[in-house]
């Protein structure tokens, strides 16, 4: 009896094992509406005359997610590629095509945001980074 029960619970721990596999990251706490608070030579109040920020709770396929930024003036829209090693890929951008008074601010985000190759969440902070060390930080919008 003992050996049955010994071999039915080695079965069962062997399935467990054999049909564990890594399971892949998903980190939900991108998915939300972010503020920029800090962007190359630009102060936090013009950030927030702007209203700069990106939301990330668009279509999502996979790890892929189609985002959209606001900057003051038009509307960006990109796909944004997040991947297990802390890695981002941002592609497909485009935007509407209004002149506006002011666009040095978005002008700036267009050139670089499809450069950020990293990102890293914490807490309520999101950090988008390149290679070259240039940042874009972003506050989550629903944090108090």
């Amino acid at each position: 009896m003992k050996n049955i029960i010994l071999s039915l619970f080695s079965v069962f721990i062997l399935t467990l094992v054999l049909n564990c596999s890594a399971s892949k990251v998903d980190n939900q706490h991108y998915r939300r509406e972010w503020m920029m608070v800090s962007f190359d030579q630009f102060t936090k109040l013009q950030l927030v005359e702007n209203k700069a920020g990106i939301n990330l709770t668009g279509e999502r396929t996979g790890n892929r997610v189609k985002g959209f930024a606001t900057m003051g003036c038009n509307r960006i829209f990109f796909t944004a590629e997040l991947k297990n090693n802390s890695k981002i890929n941002i592609s497909e951008i485009g935007s509407t095509e209004m002149v506006c008074k002011n666009m040095e601010l978005e002008n700036a985000f267009m050139k670089k945001i499809g450069n950020m190759k990293n990102y890293l969440i914490e807490g309520h902070r999101l950090t988008l980074s390149d290679n070259n060390g240039n940042e874009m930080k972003f506050i989550a919008a629903d944090w108090d």
